[in-house]
């Protein structure tokens, strides 16, 4: 096996994705391991790292799979190295440019959510010292 490839539980490790995650991603179409080793094991490369990162970064501000594909298919085309029709290549920008404001709102979205769980921690502490002792 060449020191390139790497079996499920390294990228479990590497990516923090359960092997059940990964074993998901790969039935719904969104990974497919490059290689299997002789004994059939799933073998990734550090691409297919790369795109469980993209995958496990868009999960938590609720891109669905749908569009995690749209969002790799876009990025798969524009860096596929072809020489891509200037219209084509300003479309699939447009369509990054698209995940990327969907992002941005996102964040946001989580970032006020976060500063409300914060105050009300706060609150409950603050409340907690006013206790009387027994």
């Amino acid at each position: 096996m060449s020191s390139e490839h790497m079996q499920i539980g390294e990228v479990a490790t590497r990516t923090e994705l359960s092997l059940r995650t990964i074993r998901h991603y790969e039935d719904t179409g969104l990974v497919t391991p490059s290689a299997r080793s002789q004994g059939g094991f799933r073998l990734y490369t550090e691409a297919d790292v790369a795109r469980l990162m993209v995958i496990r970064r868009m999960k938590p501000l609720g891109f669905s799979l749908d569009e995690m594909r749209g969002l790799l298919e876009a990025t798969d085309r524009l860096d596929s190295g072809e020489e891509l029709p200037e219209a084509e290549r300003e479309a699939l920008l447009d369509r990054v440019r698209g995940y990327e404001r969907a992002a941005a709102e996102q964040t946001e979205k989580i970032r006020v959510q976060l500063a409300r769980a914060e105050e009300f921690a706060a609150a409950l502490r603050e409340r907690l010292t006013r206790v009387p002792a027994p």
